[in-house]
């Protein structure tokens, strides 16, 4: 009996166990639990703060910072390029690392270290959202939200001792928000010479690493300490404003360094036409190299003479003596009102001779039209004597020209005292009630400057700079600039107006030596102006 008990329990246990899982199987299949309800969808308008909070991670950087744009063009064009950026960017990757790889293994007694594969995989970065900043200077910086789940494969084999060891990273994940500023901006392609990278914050990283065809990351504790020392590696190298520098080009030929000095001596005009009804004409020349953003040289006035003598001389700074020329042009001073142009013509340096000085008479015309019948007029001679020196290896000089580097002031400037450079640059929305036709006018210490006249343009341009050489620091002065719109128009009620102006204090100039600021002008409805001032001394 015991043996038949045995039997029958046994068989009992094993029917009560496969009828309680087929039970529980169709329980779990076809029973609906009562507090599981079928999900609700509203816009996200109609949410309410907390459940917002628990979205927030997912809303893209465009949604939730109204300073960031979207930027689904970018994604759609990385999306197109991601199998040729791919193999491009694990080109330059193993070409950095290989070298610095070479150079370290020494000291570790491995024999070598090899890609056996490098790829990225075929799932592209994703950016959320991108903010543009504006800083008047020459480079544009960027920050841009980074979403990346990458599906990658970095196999790196290790010998040593005759054996072997593979190290596998895949499955990776970097959320970043990197900061890319192209600087300096020069006038080649691709127009920018470097490229700069920062973090702002630490950024997430998560990946996979198989180590001798096992989950090293499965080791207890190994996953938190692998990803905060890389966060703090990283973050140590590239958080802001830390940063890693990428040279696209050579600045140096990018922004055309100096490569001469050409002297210019004024020697003489002749037989210059008159423009005054009473009397003869009060001539001068202006001087000015062709690419070069300082203002026009001038000659001094001759008063009431066609056939004046200067002997003036003047030094430009050559960049380009292939394309640049010699631009000058005799005026006929006016007390009141503008000076009348008499006459102008061009020297191409290309057309000197190094180290030879030369004469030229140039005829004076019209324009620089050559199909012109006014240029068949005789307008007089200007006779000028140049002289192209090229600097030799030893007097090239070796920095490049940064508009951030403030020159020292030249010889002859007080002890004490400096040099106030004000440059003018350019004016946005300007808008007259009658006219539009801009110039700048600076009143410092009772001292007046003024820019030339840009006619019928909201959005001048002048660049234009004005020096003044002072005694002391203007530590409590200011600059008052007026932006002042002039009309010839016969009859006008309004010949004269005022677009706007602004009064700028010169203490952060002397503590800073330089600032470039963008200015709004009071009286204008949306004007602005960009100014930059330097405080250049001897020290």
């Amino acid at each position: 009996m015991g043996i038949i008990s045995t039997i029958l329990g046994a068989f009992g246990f094993g029917i009560g166990v496969t009828i309680g899982l087929v039970i529980g199987y169709f329980l779990f299949i076809y029973y609906q639990p009562t507090h599981v309800k079928d999900p609700e969808i509203r816009p996200l308008a109609e949410r309410d703060s907390k459940t917002l909070e628990q979205l927030l991670p997912e809303i893209p950087l465009w949604i939730k910072n109204p300073d960031y744009d979207r930027v689904d063009w970018l994604n759609k064009f990385i999306e197109y390029m991601w199998p040729y950026l791919d193999k491009a960017i694990c080109k330059m990757a193993k070409k950095i690392a290989e070298p610095i790889i070479a150079e370290q293994i020494p000291k570790y007694k491995i024999d070598s270290v090899d890609f056996e594969a490098l790829t990225l995989g075929c799932l592209p970065p994703t950016f959320e959202g991108m903010k543009v900043y504006n800083t008047e200077e020459k480079e544009l910086i960027m920050e841009l939200g980074l979403k990346w789940a990458a599906n990658p494969n970095i196999l790196v084999a290790a010998k040593a001792f005759g054996l072997k060891a593979t190290v596998q990273v895949l499955e990776l994940q970097v959320f970043a928000s990197p900061r890319i500023t192209l600087k300096p901006l020069v006038p080649s392609f691709p127009c920018f010479a470097n490229i700069h990278v920062s973090l702002m914050k630490k950024p997430h990283v998560d990946f996979g690493v198989r180590l001798l065809g096992a989950d090293a990351m499965s080791i207890p504790g190994v996953y938190r300490i692998v990803q905060e020392l890389i966060k703090d590696q990283v973050a140590n190298m590239y958080l802001w404003p830390k940063r890693l520098e990428v040279q696209i080009m050579d600045p140096t030929k990018a922004m055309k360094k100096p490569v001469g000095i050409l002297n210019v001596n004024v020697v003489r005009a002749l037989k210059l036409r008159k423009k005054d009804l009473l009397g003869a004409s009060d001539p001068y020349v202006k001087l000015k190299l062709s690419g070069d953003k300082l203002p026009s040289k001038k000659t001094t006035v001759k008063h009431k003479n066609l056939n004046p003598e200067w002997n003036e001389e003047f030094s430009f700074v050559v960049k380009d003596p292939e394309a640049q020329v010699l631009e000058l042009a005799v005026y006929d001073w006016e007390q009141v009102g503008s000076h009348e142009k008499m006459g102008l013509n061009i020297v191409p340096l290309k057309d000197l001779t190094p180290e030879e000085p030369k004469t030229v008479t140039l005829d004076l015309l019209k324009n620089l039209n050559p199909d012109d019948v006014q240029n068949e007029k005789s307008r007089g001679q200007l006779v000028v004597e140049v002289n192209y020196k090229p600097f030799k290896d030893d007097e090239i000089p070796s920095n490049v020209e940064d508009s951030s580097d403030v020159q020292k002031a030249p010889e002859g400037t007080p002890d004490g005292g400096g040099l106030l450079v004000i440059i003018v640059h350019e004016a946005q929305d300007l808008e007259g009630k009658n006219h539009t036709n801009p110039s700048v006018r600076l009143l410092f210490r009772g001292e007046e400057r003024k820019t030339k006249v840009v006619k019928k343009n909201r959005d001048p341009r002048w660049e234009e700079e004005f020096q003044f050489m002072l005694e002391e620091p203007p530590t409590n002065d200011r600059v008052h600039v007026e932006v002042v719109s002039t009309s010839k128009r016969m009859g006008l009620i309004h010949p004269k107006e005022t677009l706007g102006h602004v009064d700028i204090y010169l203490s952060d100039v002397v503590n800073n030596k330089r600032i470039n600021e963008r200015y709004h002008l009071i009286d204008s409805k949306n004007g602005r102006i960009q100014i930059e001032m330097q405080w250049r001394t001897a020290s």
